[in-house]
């Protein structure tokens, strides 16, 4: 006869968490049961990783999101977004018109000269849709019919720490779990041998400070939370067995951990103790699939030299854009690739024509190569920071040699594949690169079109914390329906 959990039996003195205890023994333990026995589920699907989201709210674009950020902040204004009406103005002053008394950073706030400077680099127009684009990105240039451009971000965050956090999170103050954790919390997985949220950062690279609370779970469940991703001989820490323990150890120690979980169910469940025995699964599944993943041995030399120099260099940008397509093809969900060291306070010229060198050619790769295999029509690519770089020049205007302070009030990106409009350029800024004159798109519209791309609404993915329902968006945000292809 089927046992049934109802409510308080009196007779045997069991309460039904009880009777769930003793009959279920909790989702992990039935996971470690087969971890232990060295084999994975192979019937019964791990609940653990299945996203809350019974069915998708309306039908996808998009089934994953491999988005480029460039940490610092780059400059639009040299980049995607032309402004030849700058550079007929050289060394004027910002006019008050333009400024409208808006706040200023305490970097260039107390200058008493607010010199406008327009950009050094020349702009072409690039394939049939005619993209405006800079010749430090001849890579991406070659992509332009591919690519969607926003021109009119902006974002009510002035400094790096809370315009990371607010384009990462939705909320400029930490503790908000961050947008790839919200869709594992929504989708789950869809590889059971790998997380579903990855991170990578560039190696030895500058910059502001990049911490993991940015790809965190906040108060949704930890894991939920990205798993970095390293170069070198051990991609994820902890991952592999300890000097010393082969597999008949750890499988004793996994046993133990069995009965010391049967135990502790005994008594009253623990979601955090489920949690854990989760991840310990996952993490067994994993020592045999990153091996193989990262191993990129087998890659044809034509992929290898599309990606560019960099990218036999681990750790690298074009590293690890070459191994965001291989996380994508395993069904990796969400994949996060950092760049730090846009922050070009002074010294811009040569700054941004260096980062430029290390991210054009790779970030147009990833794009070409998505395409070659298929897989960019879903398959959303964002490329974007966290805000732009004001059109004066920070500090004293010495010939060509100069540097541009943050400016929330406008910027750019880009995004391609995934159900969004191609060959295509959204929003408009003013003849000053300054104020946005038509379009604007906040950081929570953007955030909403993403998962729309998704195939969420995003009012109506959320998670109950503290007395009231959360969500990516906060209060905030609309799909921007004519990025939509």
């Amino acid at each position: 006869m089927k046992q049934q959990c109802t409510g308080y039996d009196s007779t045997l003195g069991m309460s039904r968490r009880d009777c769930l205890a003793q009959v279920g023994l909790g989702f992990g333990a039935l996971a470690l049961t087969d971890l232990v026995a060295g084999r994975a589920p192979a019937d019964e699907p791990d609940r653990s990783r299945q996203g809350m989201l019974k069915e998708l709210h309306h039908v996808a674009k998009a089934k994953r999101v491999i988005f480029l950020f460039q940490s610092g902040g780059p400059s639009q204004i040299d980049l995607l977004d032309y402004k030849p009406h700058l550079n007929k103005v050289q060394g004027e002053q910002l006019p008050d018109s333009v400024r409208r008394g808006q706040r200023l950073t305490g970097m260039s706030g107390n200058q008493s000269s607010l010199p406008l400077v327009g950009s050094p680099f020349k702009f072409e127009q690039h394939g049939q849709s005619g993209q405006w684009l800079s010749e430090l990105l001849p890579y991406t240039s070659k992509i332009a019919d591919e690519m969607c451009v926003v021109k009119s971000m902006y974002t009510e965050a002035i400094n790096h720490g809370p315009g990371v956090t607010f384009v990462q999170t939705g909320s400029q103050f930490s503790g908000r779990p961050s947008m790839g954790a919200w869709l594992d919390y929504g989708l789950g997985s869809a590889n059971e041998n790998l997380p579903s949220f990855v991170v990578m950062v560039t190696k030895n690279k500058g910059g502001q400070p990049l911490v993991a609370r940015l790809w965190g779970s906040g108060f949704l469940p930890a894991r939920h939370q990205g798993v970095r991703f390293r170069s070198g001989k051990e991609p994820v820490l902890y991952l592999n067995n300890p000097s010393g323990i082969d597999l008949s150890s750890r499988k004793r120690m996994l046993d133990a951990l069995q009965q010391l979980h049967q135990l502790q169910l005994a008594g009253q469940p623990d979601p955090q103790l489920e949690t854990r025995i989760a991840q310990y699964e996952l993490a067994f599944r994993m020592q045999s699939s990153i091996p193989q993943v990262v191993d990129v041995s087998g890659e044809s030399k034509e992929t290898l030299e599309l990606y560019g120099p960099d990218v036999n260099t681990p750790g690298s940008f074009a590293a690890n854009c070459l191994l965001a397509r291989r996380l994508a093809e395993q069904g990796v969900r969400f994949i996060q690739l950092y760049h730090p060291g846009w922050d070009q306070h002074g010294g811009l010229p040569g700054a941004i024509r260096n980062q430029c060198r290390e991210t054009d050619q790779p970030s147009a790769a990833l794009v070409q190569d998505l395409r070659q295999r298929g897989m960019l029509d879903d398959t959303l690519v964002v490329w974007a920071g966290e805000f732009g770089r004001t059109n004066y020049c920070q500090g004293v205007l010495n010939g060509g040699n100069f540097g541009r302070d943050h400016h929330p009030r406008c910027f750019s990106i880009w995004m391609a594949g995934g159900g969004i409009q191609p060959g295509f350029s959204y929003g408009e800024t003013d003849e000053y690169g300054y104020n946005i004159a038509r379009d604007g798109v906040h950081i929570h519209d953007f955030q909403a079109t993403l998962l729309h791309l998704l195939g969420i609404d995003h009012e109506r993915l959320t998670y109950r914390h503290q007395g009231r329902r959360y969500r990516l968006t906060d209060v905030h945000g609309h799909v921007v329906k004519p990025l939509l292809a």
